[in-house]
């Protein structure tokens, strides 16, 4: 929201000075019209005006942010960098712009003019069209150079206000990520990639002029953490190559390369994950360690899948960040009763807990941050997975091997022997595996495991599906949890202010009754949330205990509908009425619920 420059009363001495055209900003013209417009309160001012000239380095709109004042209103906000930026914008009376790196084709707008000349001009091209370039300025006073691009471009040029720092970074990063990309292209494709190949094979190392594909390929991972992304998606096509990132689990277009370029940094990405760069036709896998920001950063890890289609390998990371995948059950989605009832199964000292839900649905989050729980020097827990998600010290982790016959199943049977107190199977997806977690469980074991059902009752079906006897299936299974994630909304933007529809309040609530709320809330955008409206994700929970009750009905033929409706007797909370919960208290929105959590169909 900009920050009007009347608002305020005037506290400054006498009438502030201008701004002069073609002349940069000052501190001597910024922090009086800052006092007359009622953002700086005068003792501030002079605090600024103390420094002495050889500290006063950078702009003038940074070195007053990183004053951290707070605005001398009712509301005491923080006046932030952005703040300060929206000001200057209606002072000079053009339209403010947030440089989302998202949403710029580098590769273009570098052409419009030189490093040189826009960092001299403390300006960036944001945008291209056939009639408009879009330049974003952190001097907005200065405009001589506007002739000289349209005479150049023959295009008009649309001036907008961004905040000195981006401008300066991105003018950095655009134009020597452009450069990298064009060094790269002159190569050619095919040799590019030839040279990949040769230096595998030779075991050399990688030689400066592939250089560019490295810089191209470190700025992907590094955008890609500050982007809060879980994902990374390389696809090559006909025309060019696609970067995709998810973010909150949608995805989103980030960058198109060259599809030669897009082969080399493949390459490259496989070379890191030690996978074989020759082959392109079997799918493999890889994982990468590495930190974020640096030797200081803290230590993630990347998964690597590559898959040969039409138009060449497709690269998709996935990036597992030891901090994010370890959660309290409050960031889960858990309510306090849940938490509870969730704390007194996982206690159990034998049993079966199933996790269920679909892929992408938080199941892996849900299944480590309890497996940290329990790992303690007194239990011995071990895993069986198809792939290791995220390597943890304290856990005992095993990989299946297709290749040499090692399967859930086998794994299970080895783990038997290696004196498990928990065991966590990474999927029941078969009669064998089932098999083996029934007889873990009779044995003596607290077992996890995840299936792929629409919600927990459904779960006992699937096991009687694969051949599970029902009286097994009573004396093993004693919790099923079911989740899906919904995106949260941002705090910082959020409005409540949407009329919430009585039927649709009464599906998302059913079998339960209740009033529904006056107002919910919805999206915004704002710069915390990338002007998404949504920051993060939680889980919708449906924790279903196996009661006696529930027992009779497997023994009868586990009907899933009178299993679901015992289970809303004995207390459970469906998917939907979790949500309901959530948007209730403006955690999210109703079209995030109904996303997803749909009717089931049975």
């Amino acid at each position: 929201m900009a920050i009007s420059a009347a608002a305020g009363k005037n506290r400054a001495t006498g009438p502030a000075p201008r701004f002069a055209p073609n002349v940069r900003i000052s501190l001597s013209v910024l922090v009086p019209r800052l006092v007359e417009g009622g953002l700086l309160a005068q003792d501030d001012a002079n605090r600024i005006f103390a420094i002495p000239d050889r500290e006063r380095n950078g702009h003038p709109l940074a070195l007053v942010a990183e004053m951290n004042f707070r605005q001398p209103d009712s509301e005491r906000r923080l006046l932030d960098l952005e703040s300060l930026t929206q000001w200057l914008a209606t002072e000079a009376g053009l339209p403010y712009q947030h440089i989302d790196p998202l949403k710029v084709d580098f590769t273009r707008v570098v052409d419009v003019m030189s490093s040189a000349y826009a960092t001299s001009n403390a300006i960036l091209p944001i945008a291209l069209s056939p009639v408009e370039v879009v330049i974003a300025t952190s001097e907005p006073y200065i405009d001589g150079w506007v002739r000289e691009i349209e005479q150049i471009t023959k295009r008009t040029v649309r001036r907008v206000v961004a905040n000195p720092l981006d401008v300066a970074r991105f003018t950095t990063e655009f134009y020597k990520l452009a450069q990298s990309v064009k060094g790269a292209s002159k190569t050619g494709s095919g040799s590019l990639v030839s040279n990949f190949e040769q230096l595998v094979e030779l075991g050399g190392k990688v030689e400066a002029n592939d250089a560019h594909v490295i810089h191209i390929v470190d700025w992907i991972l590094q955008y890609a953490f500050d982007q809060r992304a879980s994902d990374i998606h390389m696809e090559p096509k006909r025309e060019q190559g696609i970067v995709r990132f998810r973010i909150d689990g949608v995805l989103h277009q980030v960058y198109q390369v060259p599809p030669g370029v897009m082969q080399a940094m493949t390459s490259r990405i496989k070379l890191l994950g030690r996978m074989d760069v020759v082959e392109r036709r079997r799918p493999q896998d890889g994982r990468i360690k590495t930190r974020i920001g640096g030797d200081g950063g803290r230590e993630v890890e990347i998964r690597l899948s590559t898959l040969a289609t039409a138009f060449g390998e497709k690269l998709v990371m996935r990036i597992f960040d030891p901090e994010v995948v370890v959660r309290s059950y409050a960031e889960l989605g858990f309510s306090d009763a849940e938490a509870r009832v969730w704390s007194d199964l996982i206690k159990r000292p034998s049993g079966i807990i199933l996790v269920t839900g679909p892929t992408g649905s938080g199941k892996t989050t849900t299944l480590y941050s309890t497996l940290k729980q329990l790992a303690t020097d007194e239990v011995n827990v071990s895993t069986v997975e198809d792939p290791i998600e995220m390597i943890d010290p304290s856990l005992n982790q095993m990989q299946v091997q297709h290749g040499i016959d090692i399967g859930f199943a086998d794994g299970l049977r080895a783990l038997m022997r290696q004196d498990p107190d928990v065991i966590m199977v990474g999927e029941i997806r078969d009669k064998e595996t089932a098999d083996m977690a029934v007889q873990a469980a009779l044995t003596g074991h607290l077992v996890f495991s995840t299936l792929h059902t629409n919600d927990a009752s459904a779960s006992v079906a699937r096991l009687l599906e694969l051949g599970v006897p029902g009286y097994l299936v009573n004396a093993t299974v004693i919790g099923i949890l079911a989740q899906r994630l919904v995106r949260i909304l941002g705090p910082h933007c959020k409005l409540g202010d949407v009329d919430m529809d009585e039927n649709l309040w009464r599906d998302l609530v059913a079998p339960w009754r209740s009033a529904p709320p006056a107002k919910v809330y919805r999206p915004v955008g704002c710069l915390e949330c990338r002007r998404t409206g949504y920051l993060g994700r939680t889980g919708l929970i449906e924790l279903m205990v196996v009661s006696d009750a529930i027992r009779a009905l497997v023994s009868e033929g586990g009907d899933i509908q009178k299993i679901r409706n015992q289970a809303a007797r004995d207390g459970l909370r469906s998917l939907r009425l979790s949500g309901a919960e959530k948007i209730v208290h403006g955690t999210t929105t109703v079209e995030e619920v109904l996303r997803a959590a749909p009717p089931f169909r049975d």
